[in-house]
């Protein structure tokens, strides 16, 4: 049995946590670490991960800066695993981003990068948990962080070297964590996973294959588009009772109650404050 020692939250369902979470819980994304990708179906919104991946966020806020994924698609979308976009044919050559630039895979440490841990055993790493609003798992020592391929993890796609992704990104269906270490995971999903599941399976005839009209950075739109995210701060004690509530399953419609829970099932409550 799982001990509560979150004053105040114990035996509260994840939906009452989030209901009672005070304003101090809470964490407002800076729209400068926010991409906004414009979808046939909607607009997607991803935070970026400068912490654990700073030349991978740098060079695609370059790329959306000079307006390189304008015109591309969204060309490959794999059921229930990745949905990736880019320049598949290779048409454009980058001015202020790069095409390729060196992995980072994981963050490495001289001492132990604190985050908040989940506690239980994970089959991919020593330890999992959270770190400034992202999945993260690490090693036994705590001296290599990596973000997780949770479902609406934003990563970049590579070749068979580790240094040549670049401007390919794509966005998980689901968790896919075998691919944690392989390939650089730089963001997630903040709203709009509806609009990537929405997307067409196969190309159409006369019609280009799910359409980027634009990547921008949210920071960079006009006022009166700008929209403000805030999540809840995954180091706060309201989000270590979630925790505990995601792994005990305090509701009374539980019969059996695993006390268990992994990191890409814990998902952290995100609030949209302004709509367009």
């Amino acid at each position: 049995m799982l001990v509560c020692s979150q004053q105040g939250y114990c035996n509260l369902s994840p939906h009452e946590i989030i209901q009672k979470a005070p304003p101090s819980a809470w964490r407002t994304v800076a729209n400068e670490n926010v991409l906004r990708i414009t979808l046939p179906t909607g607009h997607v919104y991803v935070e970026l991960n400068p912490e654990l991946a700073p030349g991978h966020v740098d060079n695609i806020k370059a790329l959306a800066r000079e307006g390189f994924y304008k015109g591309l698609s969204v060309y490959r979308f794999v059921e229930g695993f990745v949905a990736q976009g880019g320049d598949a044919l290779e048409t454009k050559t980058p001015k202020l981003g790069k095409k390729a630039i060196p992995a980072e895979f994981a963050l490495s440490t001289k001492q132990p990068l604190l985050i908040n841990k989940l506690g239980y055993q994970d089959g991919y790493a020593a330890s999992t948990g959270f770190y400034h609003g992202f999945a993260v798992a690490q090693n036994a020592q705590g001296t290599k962080t990596w973000q997780t391929h949770c479902t609406g993890a934003f990563a970049m796609a590579r070749g068979d070297g580790p240094d040549t992704g670049g401007t390919e990104f794509y966005i998980t269906l689901a968790p896919q964590r075998y691919l944690d270490l392989n390939i650089t995971v730089f963001g997630r999903v903040l709203a709009g996973m509806e609009h990537v599941q929405k997307l067409d399976r196969e190309a159409a005839e006369g019609k280009v294959f799910n359409l980027i009209t634009d990547v921008v950075v949210l920071n960079d739109v006009v006022a009166s588009e700008q929209t403000k995210f805030q999540v809840m701060n995954t180091e706060s004690d309201e989000f270590s009772a979630l925790i505990k509530a995601r792994a005990h399953r305090p509701e009374a419609w539980f019969l059996a109650r695993p006390d268990f829970t992994d990191v890409c099932s814990v998902a952290i409550p995100t609030k949209r404050l302004e709509k367009e």
